[in-house]
């Protein structure tokens, strides 16, 4: 039999091992649907669509990522790759897209036609400032979505962030609108660093939380958001989450809800 006195000290020593895991769970997360929520029968599987947009709209998902690039006459179009069908988008006019068709059949998206059914809903609209042929054109990029933003009625921090692989985007962000949540994408940057600059988040690959998962805890210090790209499998939502980042973006957005069971931020 074991003594009294042994049971309480492994008692206490279970509840405290349970504690971190308790805690976590208690935080609520917002869940961003990766360039869209396009993984259903219902989008046809097209990335950056109306159509992944509006399920993540249905699915009161807390964002919706999408990407942006400029046309070589200045027309703002949502897509991934900076090509569309082999086509680069920075050399060629719109007039080369405009018959080019997503898989499930719709155009190419205009910043304009994406916004008209991002302003349907609450979801965030999470947009990435897609890294141009040089810094300038980053930068007029960012200053086109702002005037964008305006022009719909969006310019609004509780509407929209911004993300970037682009430094020198983020920077400029962090001077024009730095009421806006700003997040760099690229990694190699700590918190600090970062904050010197004025950008106010970071959105790093699960690959590099991992190597400095005490960077979410010091971002959290100095006042700066936390999100996370883009994490599919359990094993990874699980430890992001028990991690303490503040938002996951993801291919899987129900398997993250799933996994949250119910401690997930939604779109009101």
């Amino acid at each position: 039999m074991v003594p009294f006195s042994k049971k309480i000290t492994w008692l206490v020593l279970a509840a405290l091992m349970v504690m971190p895991l308790t805690l976590s769970a208690q935080k609520k997360v917002q869940i961003t649907a990766h360039r869209g929520y396009w993984k259903s029968e219902k989008t046809k599987d097209a990335e950056n669509s109306i159509a992944s947009l509006k399920l993540a709209q249905k699915e009161k998902l807390w964002g919706s990522e999408f990407d942006v690039h400029l046309t070589a006459d200045n027309v703002i179009v949502v897509n991934h790759n900076g090509d569309i069908e082999g086509i680069k988008i920075h050399e060629n006019p719109f007039s080369a897209f405009k018959d080019i068709r997503l898989k499930n059949g719709e155009k190419v998206p205009t910043l304009d036609s994406y916004l008209k059914q991002g302003a349907k809903s609450n979801t965030v609209l999470v947009l990435e400032i897609k890294s141009q042929d040089n810094d300038a054109r980053s930068i007029q990029l960012a200053d086109l979505c702002i005037q964008k933003l305006i022009d719909h009625k969006l310019y609004d921090p509780s509407r929209v962030i911004f993300i970037s692989f682009s430094l020198a985007a983020c920077k400029h962000l962090a001077v024009v609108a730095p009421e806006f949540t700003n997040q760099y994408l690229n990694g190699e940057l700590s918190p600090d660093q970062l904050k010197e600059f004025g950008i106010n988040g970071l959105d790093y690959n699960t690959k590099v939380f991992k190597k400095h998962p005490e960077w979410v805890s010091r971002a959290h210090e100095l006042g700066m958001s936390v999100n996370v790209w883009t994490v599919n499998k359990e094993e990874d939502i699980k430890q992001m989450i028990e991690l303490g980042v503040d938002c996951i973006t993801t291919n899987e957005p129900l398997l993250v809800r799933k996994l949250l069971n119910g401690n997930e931020i939604k779109s009101k």
